[in-house]
């Protein structure tokens, strides 16, 4: 018997609302302090996840946008892309060959309270904070969240973290989640996560003064701008952090380390990750004239300028390739000819990276040891040599050698010969493209993509109205409790106490036992006589 025309429209809205109620669209805010580009890749990939689904989503950052994507409200405020330009237009490399700490820890923390200042002091952000638009959902850079977390008391709305670094583990402590010093290198150490005495020794001093400095810095410094712009009677920026619903953490136990996760912590390392597609002709037809010997691929990533490096590296670079038989493409960000460049090398201002390292005429990718640059590496599964130069990448390349796949060299000492020598080691000695694909293979073996990941947690938190139920009670603790420092204290009191009573106790019976105790008590007794 055919439907009735109410049942034929009934069924399809009741099937048309289970949908909608399925569907949590939501209004959602990212912001990222972050002062490189890189850092701004996970949030944009996140977005491309949400939009589809429905989510508004606008992006705060100092990094104006490339393209356009339809559904995404990317808001620049005009001084704070300004102060972070010309903080970054820097000489990192410079600094690194002459020994020098290329970013000094005081200037970290100028950056950050100053980038915040000037940010929350922007009309384009003030636009925002009193357009009476809500959100219901903030994701915040896990790596330099501070100044960030007053928008969550302001929107008075749950938050995630995306830790954009994936070696920091700041956020992560402060959440609850266990980073114990012996097992978890300082970021910018070239230490793994195994140590002898002298390393998990350097690595806890590091731990610790970098722990003290930043607590001054919020403390001191970014607590009072957060509490300028957003008023008196915003909590302590640390106490805000502390209720964070869930952390996306840029890591993946084959590329970074194995780590003991809260439930609130999903990795998503390689979000950003795709399948190489055809180059450009104009690269194409340059890879091929490169024959069997195939090609290589130079690039120092967005934080360290090619363009900006000393000159006398420039000219040892270009005796370097002219000695290699295989081509270069090499990311150079200056406008100007090199007149002295090798027939074999190729520069570009921007280069797709990926389509590149998922060629197979590729032979070495040589790197400055960024985050994002070597998960690429490993989904590609292209040996690589490491030049890092500040922040992470020490310990990303420590990782990557330990792995196998990698060699590093130290730009302080660093040669024709011994940058010659570790390009065709790689090239040439077969285990460390072996060692590569054995870690390609493990990256890729998971359930689900990591966007796929990304996108169910944020959701999850959104329908479980900031998902309390998966915060541990541990980011509350103080370090006292949180290492029962004192159940231990009150376990010595007890036992000295203890030892204390039991130590009289027998005294006293041993002197019974000799009568040196009734003696006594005589002979007090005739003197008060």
């Amino acid at each position: 018997m055919s439907a009735s025309f109410p049942e034929m429209v009934t069924l399809p809205l009741i099937t048309l609302m289970a949908v909608i109620n399925a569907c949590t669209c939501a209004n959602i805010l990212m912001i990222t302090m972050g002062g490189t580009k890189s850092h701004k890749i996970p949030f944009w990939e996140l977005a491309r996840g949400l939009i589809p689904r429905g989510h508004n989503v606008t992006f705060i950052s100092a990094f104006p946008s490339d393209f356009l994507l339809p559904g995404l409200e990317e808001i620049t405020p005009t001084s704070f892309v300004f102060y972070v330009k010309n903080f970054t237009n820097w000489d990192l490399v410079g600094a690194k060959i002459r020994g020098e700490e290329p970013v000094h820890p005081f200037d970290m923390v100028r950056y950050a309270y100053e980038a915040c200042d000037v940010l929350l002091s922007d009309p384009e952000t003030k636009d925002l904070l009193y357009s009476q638009q809500n959100f219901d959902l903030l994701v915040l850079d896990g790596a330099y969240p501070e100044c960030a977390l007053g928008f969550v008391n302001h929107y008075n709305a749950p938050f995630i973290y995306i830790n954009t670094v994936g070696f920091y583990t700041g956020s992560l402590s402060l959440a609850g989640n266990p980073t114990p010093y012996s097992v978890t290198p300082f970021l910018a150490r070239p230490f793994t996560d195994s140590m002898n005495l002298l390393q998990r020794t350097i690595n806890t001093v590091w731990h610790l003064l970098a722990n003290s400095l930043h607590s001054f810095m919020v403390r001191n410094m970014i607590q009072p701008v957060v509490r300028k712009h957003f008023g008196p009677d915003v909590p302590l920026v640390y106490d805000i952090s502390r209720n964070v619903s869930f952390i996306l953490q840029n890591a993946h136990a084959t590329v970074t380390y194995p780590r003991p996760y809260l439930p609130n912590v999903a990795e998503i390392a390689c979000i950003h990750c795709k399948r190489a597609k055809a180059l450009p002709d104009d690269l194409e037809e340059f890879i091929q004239g490169s024959g069997s010997a195939g090609f290589i691929y130079f690039s120092m990533g967005s934080s360290v300028k090619a363009a900006n490096m000393p000159e006398y590296l420039r000219r040892m670079l270009m005796r370097v390739f002219r000695q290699l038989p295989q081509r270069v493409l090499w990311k150079y960000e200056a406008d100007e000819e090199m007149p002295d460049l090798p027939a074999n090398v190729k520069l570009g201002r921007w280069l797709p990276q990926q389509d590149i390292l998922g060629h197979p005429k590729i032979r070495a990718f040589v790197t400055h040891g960024g985050l994002l640059s070597m998960f690429e590496t490993v989904y590609h599964g292209v040996p690589v040599v490491s030049l890092p130069v500040f922040c992470d990448h020490d310990s990303n390349a420590a990782k990557a050698e330990t792995d196998g796949y990698a060699l590093k060299l130290d730009l302080s000492k660093i040669t024709a010969e011994s940058l010659v020598w570790a390009i065709k080691k790689v090239i040439y000695d077969p285990k460390y493209r072996e060692d590569v694909k054995k870690r390609q293979l493990l990256l890729r073996d998971q359930k689900e993509t990591p966007l796929e990941r990304a996108v169910y947690w944020t959701e999850y938190v959104l329908r479980h109205k900031g998902a309390t139920h998966l915060q541990s009670p541990a980011r509350n603790m103080g370090v006292v409790e949180y290492y029962l420092i004192d159940i231990a204290f009150a376990a010595f009191c007890c036992t000295f106490i203890i030892w204390y009573l039991m130590k009289l106790i027998l005294k006293i019976i041993v002197m019974i036992l000799t009568g040196s105790l009734s003696f006594n008590l005589f002979r007090k007794k005739i003197k008060i006589e």
